[in-house]
């Protein structure tokens, strides 16, 4: 059940669990998956927050305790999703510590609300960092522009980054230089960088579907034929920029001073589309030093029939920038669908956490004790 998995691990790509509950940890799910999936990672967002918490498994006490104590609904909501956190980074500690650190972790997003303002982004990230209080944490941040800057002055502090909803070339180009950046605040600063880690969170099948529903539209067999290509074809490109920056002088000089690569992280790897197979973005996506966060489905469905052939991501790049070629061709505007994008998943993610706010407050006033 497991060859494909193995042999992703050994081809350099580490899996991660796009997951987490509560229940997930203490059913020893997470713990099984570890040992028996090649699961090495966990990453979490507002939607997997919301998700969780409102099917109401394993949280019952704890809000009842957080009832009992008339906290906001904002502390709530941090008091619960750091427990389940911190419960996760210590179930993954092992494999952080066999790692040194490159795996093992698990990624926690800063308010989606501050996702455009870059001082209480930073503020947010320092008090996540410390709330969990474990070594094997990323603090996620998304790569508006204001999140840019942030994700320099949190690096600088020695804050491990999980950079999130990146969909467009030039801004990962961004995300690079901002994780530079910060790489050189904190050698400055006197702080070992060998103990800072990050990953950009390059998201694909969105834009996929982006594309597709564009292509759709135009209904000629012509835009039919590049159905389901812009979004590897991105991807494989991003990869490039990484090559390309990670073997530059400046980066040079950091990877002395002991500096770990930013790894590209696939995210948005579940197929939308039931017309593709259901591990394209796992077995096309094979490429030396990277990350894919596969939904549960995923996961499950490359244990059980993906086809791992080594990489099939370099020696890719001139046939994937054909492939953007085609779709600009057809009129449709790459620019367009990544800011799009861009901004869908910001509010998709802002969306998710006022309805976590909402039903949490719910149960807040449910499970208050009464006066006296």
């Amino acid at each position: 059940m497991t060859d494909a998995l193995k042999r992703l691990s050994e081809e350099g790509v580490a899996i991660w669990l796009d997951d987490l509950s509560r229940k997930r940890i203490t059913s020893g799910n997470l713990a099984e998956l570890i040992d028996e999936q090649h699961v090495v990672g966990v990453t979490t967002n507002p939607s997997i927050f919301q998700k969780a918490i409102s099917s109401g498994d394993g949280y019952e006490q704890q809000l009842a305790d957080l009832a009992a104590r008339k906290v906001t609904v904002e502390e709530a909501i941090r008091m619960i999703t750091t427990a389940d956190v911190r419960d996760a980074a210590d179930i993954l500690r092992p494999v952080f510590d066999a790692t040194g650190g490159k795996d093992g972790r698990v990624s926690i997003e800063v308010d989606p609300r501050l996702a455009h303002h870059t001082t209480a982004t930073v503020a947010e990230a320092k008090q996540l960092a410390w709330l969990v209080d474990r070594p094997n944490t990323l603090i996620k941040i998304p790569a508006t522009k204001a999140g840019l800057p942030a994700i320099t002055e949190v690096i600088g502090k020695g804050i491990s980054v999980n950079v999130t909803l990146i969909f467009s070339l030039e801004r990962y180009r961004e995300v690079m230089d901002a994780y530079l950046a910060g790489l050189e605040k904190a050698k400055a600063a006197g702080l070992d960088l060998s103990l800072i880690h990050s990953v950009a969170s390059f998201f694909v099948s969105r834009v996929d579907t982006e594309i597709d529903k564009r292509i759709d539209a135009l209904g000629t067999d012509a835009a039919k034929a590049a159905r389901g290509k812009a979004g590897l074809a991105n991807a494989r490109l991003a990869y490039e920029a990484y090559e390309e920056v990670f073997s530059s002088d400046r980066w040079a000089a950091l990877d002395k001073a002991g500096a770990n690569k930013q790894r590209p992280l696939w995210a948005s790897t579940g197929v939308k589309d039931k017309a593709y197979k259901d591990t394209l973005y796992v077995d096309d996506l094979v490429a030396p030093n990277t990350v894919n966060t596969m939904p549960e489905a995923t996961l499950e469905a490359t244990a059980d029939h993906g086809r791992i052939t080594g990489d099939t991501v370099s020696g890719t790049y001139e046939q994937a920038r054909a492939e953007l070629d085609a779709v600009e061709k057809l009129g449709i505007s790459y620019d367009d669908v990544v800011q799009l994008l861009e901004d869908e998943g910001v509010d998709k993610f802002e969306s998710s956490w006022n309805d976590l706010l909402k039903s949490t407050e719910a149960e807040l006033k449910r499970l208050a004790p009464s006066e006296g």
